[in-house]
């Protein structure tokens, strides 16, 4: 039901590869930062990790929202048209 056109695809797979960088990036200060105790880097990865989670929850229900919202604006029409329809067959039916 749900199509993705190419752009999309390749604006996701952008996003992806920005998404691994920067935890590889992470990664890699983490591992090289001799002054930093392990329980630090340890807190911090957590830190980052549900910050991530909580970022694509914020997402998912915000498209969620949109969807319902736009179904809802579908259906609105949709009754319209047909109260308009209804309307136009009883004025014409009364001539």
């Amino acid at each position: 039901m749900m199509t993705d056109s190419t752009d999309n695809k390749l604006i996701i797979l952008l996003n992806l590869a920005g998404v691994g960088l920067a935890y590889g990036m992470l990664g890699i200060s983490l591992w090289l930062s001799t002054e930093v105790p392990l329980a630090t880097k340890g807190y911090w990865a957590m830190g980052v990790l549900l910050l991530t989670l909580s970022l694509i929850n914020v997402v998912k229900y915000r498209f969620d929202n949109r969807s319902s919202e736009d179904r809802i604006r579908k259906i609105e029409e949709a009754r319209n048209e047909k109260l308009l329809e209804d309307a136009l067959k009883d004025q014409d039916t009364s001539y």
